[in-house]
């Protein structure tokens, strides 16, 4: 059965990354995964935005990427060092910071790709999307932080466990089941997955291949590149029958992809 976060959308699906930054916003000092950049990604028509999750000193749980605050803000801090209305000064003037409540309350027809960043956000993150769990998909390089928040949104109630994407080790075992060519391996590897989400290239080695789009979509499992900016680039992974792009560039996308929803 589809999950509800896949449901009713076009494909490729249009992963709004860190929101929507255009040149103008970042001129006046907006920057990437703050309320702003939310905003304009749902205002460009984005029905999906990837977004990060830290924990402040003070156990909320916050939109934004970096573990400091020294590119977005100028602050040598970690973000765990910093309290909630700390870090909501330090961002007043750069888009506004979002909390992950906030996120889901003030975005009810976003459905959010939520990359769990710290292993200290992972309970709390799972228990606030519980809630929301049919248009969230759980996600990081740490297969352990994705299941703990995955278990923990399932512990907290939700009515259905939220989507998900593999982690680096689970990435890596579908790539050795693809160059070995054995489905047992994948069958293993992909299951309880509902994406990959991967760069085409990682240093020297070619991540993406028509073989392992091949090998994810027998097993009914979404294969997402990220970060995917150029419009050539665009269209040809849709020739390669990919199913969705993080993107900067939302609003590029949605004009050369098309509309987000059915």
């Amino acid at each position: 059965m589809t999950h509800p976060w896949f449901a009713g959308a076009a494909v490729p699906r249009v992963l709004a990354h860190r929101g929507l930054v255009t040149t103008d916003a970042a001129a006046h000092g907006v920057v990437d995964n703050s309320f702003a950049a939310v905003a304009a990604a749902h205002a460009a028509g984005a029905l999906y935005v990837e977004s990060d999750c830290h924990l402040t000193k003070d156990g909320t749980v916050v939109l934004f990427h970096d573990d400091d605050l020294s590119r977005t803000v100028g602050d040598p801090r970690r973000v765990s060092d910093v309290t909630l209305r700390e870090l909501e000064e330090l961002m007043s003037e750069r888009g506004g910071l979002i909390t992950l409540e906030q996120a889901l309350e003030a975005f009810p027809d976003v459905r959010f790709n939520l990359d769990v960043k710290a292993a200290a956000a992972a309970e709390p993150v799972g228990r606030l999307v519980a809630h929301a769990a049919a248009r969230v998909l759980l996600t990081s390089f740490s297969d352990a932080r994705r299941l703990t928040a995955l278990r923990t949104a399932v512990e907290a109630g939700a009515s259905v466990r939220p989507a998900t994407s593999a982690g680096r080790e689970t990435i890596a075992k579908v790539l050795l089941a693809v160059a070995l060519r054995s489905r047992s391996l994948a069958e293993r590897a992909l299951r309880d997955v509902d994406a990959l989400q991967i760069p085409e290239r990682q240093g020297a080695v070619r991540v993406l291949s028509p073989r392992l789009i091949e090998t994810a979509h027998r097993h009914g499992v979404e294969v997402h590149v990220w970060t995917v900016n150029d419009a050539s680039d665009m269209r040809r992974l849709t020739d390669l029958d990919c199913d969705g792009m993080v993107t900067d560039c939302a609003d590029v996308a949605l004009r050369i992809l098309g509309p987000a929803s059915l």
